[in-house]
């Protein structure tokens, strides 16, 4: 079984975590002239839109049930369309960095959304790991943290961080269903895209917002980069990530990709580094060290469940 091999698990999460550690950044160029729920919709328009086109010329199956497409929609409502509305709309408010740290609380939600929708046991040393992970996050980014403090939009912008990452939290659940139900990844994927950008566009619509371009060059250039690369490729990285080793582990994207956005101030920002920020990247990386044999676990445990499957 080649596909349970450790560093294919390796490789699907270093992928989007390299990738989303930039996109913190690259949402920044979509604010400003165009509403963020409506950049939510282009973006994942076009991204569903281009995914779909890809399955059918590929011949991958795009027909679902009614059943499975409510299902879908659900997914697609909650990783694609709310939860990139509430990201989107939190960055307004705070630095991209603050929101990261925000949504590295991902780490707890998924094994207790586990625990209250399947039953699953929480794993102390996984838990113990998010606790680690999270503090060396928020540590990195303690000058934001404590910068907005003075800001009386930071709640409002809090508020909707912690939002995105519980709608996340309850997306990957969701995904997780659609996965046991036979959904493959990527057509899977296409519809839950098309399916979020309609979710933005309610959210558009109650929001009165106007539907806007905007001229600017950089706009295009990170849509572009954040259609193809932050949303085609990472996703689909990301959610096979999902389906091999569970909702728990995968959720230790959310840690790394802070550490990969605050690498890359440092090259194209100047970001100076503190004793404070040092201490946060080491205890974020002895976190998702921690939480490598939880990984092991749920492998083997995906791997047995596929075998009794096979033998019933």
């Amino acid at each position: 079984m080649s596909d349970e091999r450790p560093s294919h698990a390796t490789l699907l999460f270093l992928a989007p975590s390299l990738i989303w550690g930039s996109t913190w950044l690259a949402i920044k160029y979509q604010l400003g002239v165009v509403p963020a729920e409506v950049s939510v919709v282009y973006r994942f328009a076009a991204a569903g839109l281009l995914l779909m086109a890809w399955c059918a010329a590929t011949r991958k199956p795009l027909r679902f049930s009614r059943l499975d497409h409510v299902y879908l929609a659900l997914q697609g409502a909650l990783m694609f369309g709310f939860n990139y509305v509430a990201v989107y709309l939190s960055e307004e408010e705070l630095t991209s960095g603050l929101v990261a740290v925000l949504f590295s609380t991902i780490v707890f939600m998924n094994p207790v959304g586990l625990r209250l929708v399947h039953g699953t046991p929480l794993s102390l040393r996984l838990l113990v790991a998010a606790a680690l992970g999270v503090t060396g996050v928020a540590l990195m980014f303690l000058p934001e943290l404590l910068a907005a403090r003075q800001n009386d939009r930071a709640g409002i912008g809090i508020a909707y961080g912690l939002a995105a990452a519980a709608l996340a939290s309850a997306g990957n659940l969701v995904t997780m269903r659609n996965q046991r139900a036979g959904i493959p990844t990527f057509p899977g994927t296409a519809w839950g895209m098309l399916y979020g950008a309609c979710a933005a566009a309610l959210c558009a619509l109650a929001r009165g917002s106007p539907w806007t371009i905007d001229p600017r060059p950089e706009y295009w250039l990170t849509f572009a980069y954040l259609v193809l690369v932050g949303s085609i490729a990472a996703f689909g990285a990301y959610l096979t990530l999902l389906k091999r080793v569970g909702a728990g582990p995968s959720a230790f994207v959310g840690v790394a990709t802070p550490v990969i956005a605050l690498a890359l101030s440092t090259l194209f920002e100047g970001y100076r580094w503190t004793g404070v920020a040092v201490a946060g990247v080491a205890l974020a990386v002895i976190g998702n060290v921690l939480a490598m044999p939880a990984w092991a676990r749920w492998r083997a445990r995906a791997a047995a469940s596929r075998a009794s499957g096979r033998h019933r």
